[in-house]
């Protein structure tokens, strides 16, 4: 089948940019592994988070900084072309201190975050224990202060992916899944992948299919240094108790649940939950908010994200074969706007813009 695109992969990435390049009128399929994949989609924690983005490298802040501000479109647009609500709040986020060392080390990195911003104005307050009660009713005596942003919010990630996938084949966009990669052979503008569901062509192709990246790379003069990092995340029954700004590790839901989490594990391929982390998790959870403690834990899942070594996001187009692209992040969420309505547009004109070379492979080649 020859088309105009290929973007193998149907997690919020590739769905986002699938989606980017039908709307920018590119005839595009979507090639999907299936449900046995190691998606993150399916547990992601949904948050639109800046605060955190980007220290060392303003260009990775300005690039999660124009997909939040991008997000309310991205939100609007998908409501009126499929009818579903993503869920998104943007209310601004706290990211909460329990120990005076915790408040000074996130001081200092907001600091030096405002000051990589350069002329592109970065937006903060350090508050102090009083301020932080004030803005969350029930907060618990250990948290000392907070570090607070007005760009982040949160959303629903199945709803946005359900939504993605909507959009796309109401605009014509071809679908298929149990469609793992299988082979694939390159020339510049010229690719073609063999899969279970049949084989394709198209003078563009987009790899989005997360850690499956590392392997599919090479075959189109591509690098994809990705490793599984696990996260863990708990949810508690309903509770009528509001929590009505979101923080770095719990966050309410729509229909009043409570998801917490932000575990950082180095152990591979490995899916299990472990109970030091997922106690780890709640204690904190409890701290932060002492009513969360009378609070029934109904669900748990764990993880994998997509990182690279830097833990920046790596996004390239082959210079061997040009027309053959990757995207890899770890924040499906938040770029779900820049990778639909920033990245798929380059795709579409057939280059990245010269200011995503920042974000190529060929930076862990060249160190300086």
């Amino acid at each position: 089948m020859m088309v105009d695109a290929i973007v193998v992969g149907g997690g919020l990435v590739g769905t986002a940019i699938a989606w980017g390049l039908q709307r920018e009128g590119l005839a595009t399929v979507l090639l999907d592994e299936g449900d046995l994949a190691f998606r993150a989609s399916r547990g992601n924690f949904g948050l639109v988070w800046v605060q955190s983005k980007g220290l060392g490298a303003p260009h990775y802040q300005r690039w999660t900084r124009a997909s939040a501000e991008a997000w309310e479109g991205l939100a609007t647009e998908l409501s009126a072309r499929t009818g579903m609500d993503c869920g998104l709040r943007q209310p601004g986020g706290v990211h909460l201190c329990l120990s005076d060392k915790e408040f000074e080390d996130r001081a200092n990195r907001m600091a030096r975050m405002k000051a990589e911003a350069g002329n592109y104005a970065y937006e903060y307050r350090m508050l102090d224990a009083k301020e932080v009660r004030d803005m969350l009713p029930g907060l618990g005596e250990r948290v000392v202060g907070a570090s607070w942003t007005p760009y982040d919010g949160h959303a629903n990630p199945l709803n946005l992916l359900h939504a993605l996938h909507r959009a796309y084949k109401a605009a014509g966009g071809r679908y298929v899944p149990e469609a793992s990669v299988t082979g694939g052979s390159a020339a510049p503008r010229d690719f073609r992948v063999s899969t279970p569901a049949g084989d394709f062509a198209a003078p563009r192709i987009v790899l989005a299919a997360g850690l499956g990246n590392a392997r599919l790379a090479p075959l189109f003069g591509l690098d994809a240094p990705v490793r599984p990092q696990r996260g863990q995340v708990l949810v508690t029954e309903r509770t009528r108790e509001v929590l009505p700004i979101p923080t770095t590790s719990i966050r309410q839901t729509d229909d009043g649940t409570l998801l917490l989490g932000d575990s950082q594990e180095e152990v591979g391929f490995d899916l299990h939950q472990t109970q030091d982390v997922m106690a780890m998790i709640a204690q904190r959870a409890a701290w932060s908010f002492p009513w969360i403690a009378r609070l029934n834990i109904v669900r748990a899942w764990s993880a994998l994200r997509v990182m690279a070594p830097d833990g920046l996001p790596i996004y390239d187009e082959s210079e061997e074969f040009p027309g053959a692209f990757t995207a890899n992040c770890h924040s499906g969420v938040t770029l779900a706007a820049a990778h639909a309505r920033l990245f798929a547009p380059m795709v579409a004109r057939g280059a990245l813009e010269p200011g995503m070379e920042l974000f190529s492979a060929r930076r862990f080649a060249s160190p300086a």
